[in-house]
């Protein structure tokens, strides 16, 4: 579904992806794991051409994506959950929502506004209040509502969970596994709290100082404590 092949990614000359390598396959989910500036929002940034200058490939279904705007990443079924939310401050939830649909321009029929608010309970009593009026768990759970309705094939997700109260990271992972499985929609999790990733994915990559330093399956990762210590100062 998704692959990156030697992807670099700078900011000036400021050197933050450095040669990564992975692959999300159809209907799978995986997290890309790391600490504070490890490279995740950067590859994330990368893939949808979104700020850093890159180099290598970024493959959607066997087609080399990578020279697109993001709008056309967009519509093509790559889907973007930014870690600063970017909804929209004056418009209610359910207008943020029917923005979303445009996403799909054509390749598939969106979602309805009705099916994602049932799809988000939380959203669906806050249908009539503004964005800028919403919590930022909140407003956390629009932004992916809003990316699901536009019907992705691949949701990249910026730290989804971080800053969110233990009870609404709890039910976002629920929704959010819960959605893709129902809709085979793969995921490219970058994400620091380990509960949350592995609730939501399925296979995991770690990246330190921009490099990929551990690919493989979530008991592979538990079996090396060590990757804890020396990644994630667990």
């Amino acid at each position: 579904m998704l692959s990156l092949e030697n992807l670099e990614a700078y900011y000036g000359t400021s050197y933050i992806v450095q040669q990564i390598s992975l692959r999300v396959p159809e209907g799978k989910s995986v997290a890309l794991l790391g600490r504070n500036g490890a490279g995740k929002t950067t590859s994330l940034k990368a893939i949808m051409g979104m700020g850093p200058q890159i180099k290598g490939a970024v493959n959607f279904k066997e087609r080399d994506v990578t020279k697109l705007k993001p709008f056309q990443k967009a519509r093509l079924g790559i889907g973007f959950v930014p870690e600063d939310r970017r909804i929209y401050q004056d418009l209610t939830v359910a207008d943020n929502l029917a923005l979303g649909r445009y996403a799909s321009a054509g390749r598939s029929e969106p979602f309805s506004v009705e099916y994602v608010l049932e799809t988000f309970p939380l959203l669906e009593r806050l249908r009539h209040r503004k964005g800028g009026q919403l919590s930022g768990g909140e407003q956390q759970m629009l932004t992916v509502a809003r990316t699901f309705i536009g019907r992705p094939e691949v949701v990249l997700m910026d730290e989804p969970a971080e800053g969110l109260a233990p009870l609404i990271v709890k039910e976002l992972a629920k929704v959010i596994r819960d959605f893709c499985k129902k809709w085979n929609v793969a995921i490219l999790l970058a994400e620091q709290n380990l509960w949350f990733s592995h609730y939501c994915t399925e296979y995991v990559y770690l990246i330190d100082g921009g490099r990929i330093v551990f690919e493989g399956s979530w008991d592979d990762f538990h079996a090396r404590e060590s990757l804890k210590r020396e990644y994630l100062a667990i």
